[in-house]
């Protein structure tokens, strides 16, 4: 199991950032540039969950969404996935700071295939840098 954190620093007040993380719409692969079209479909969504599998054709997953419309913590639960295996997933802590938000996230990865072995060795190394950039425009972050 691999475990990665990192923190941004987003423009947008919690809630915003909580209404980014949660906005299920069809502009969601058009706002995130780690998700395509043809790898988003929402399953079922609720008023405190969702259910969705996004991402590319080279890395998807299907996960269960969690949060609390009030709250300040986005948890996603990975349920299947082409590279990982099931139990792994992210958690968003958003904290106000300032005009904006501390967004603390923790990335974990459970391994499923040789391929996502070799990745998860490689994502202390590079995944902050890349993630960081991926949602810096979606969460208004620096």
């Amino acid at each position: 199991m691999t475990v990665v954190r990192f923190q941004l620093r987003s423009q947008l007040d919690p809630k915003g950032v909580l209404g980014v993380l949660t906005d299920f719409g069809p502009s969601r692969a058009e706002a995130w540039p780690t998700i395509d079209a043809d790898h988003f479909e929402v399953h079922d969504v609720g008023d405190t969950w969702a259910e969705v599998t996004e991402g590319t054709a080279a890395a998807w997953e299907r996960a269960r969404y969690e949060w609390e419309p009030a709250g300040d913590k986005v948890t996603i639960t990975t349920l299947d996935s082409k590279l990982f295996g099931a139990g792994g997933g992210w958690v968003f802590t958003m904290t106000p700071e300032g005009a904006g938000t501390r967004v603390d996230v923790e990335l974990t990865r459970r391994p499923a295939t040789f391929k996502g072995k070799v990745l998860a060795s490689l994502l202390p190394l590079v995944a902050p840098k890349s993630l960081r950039k991926s949602f810096s425009g979606p969460l208004r972050a620096e």
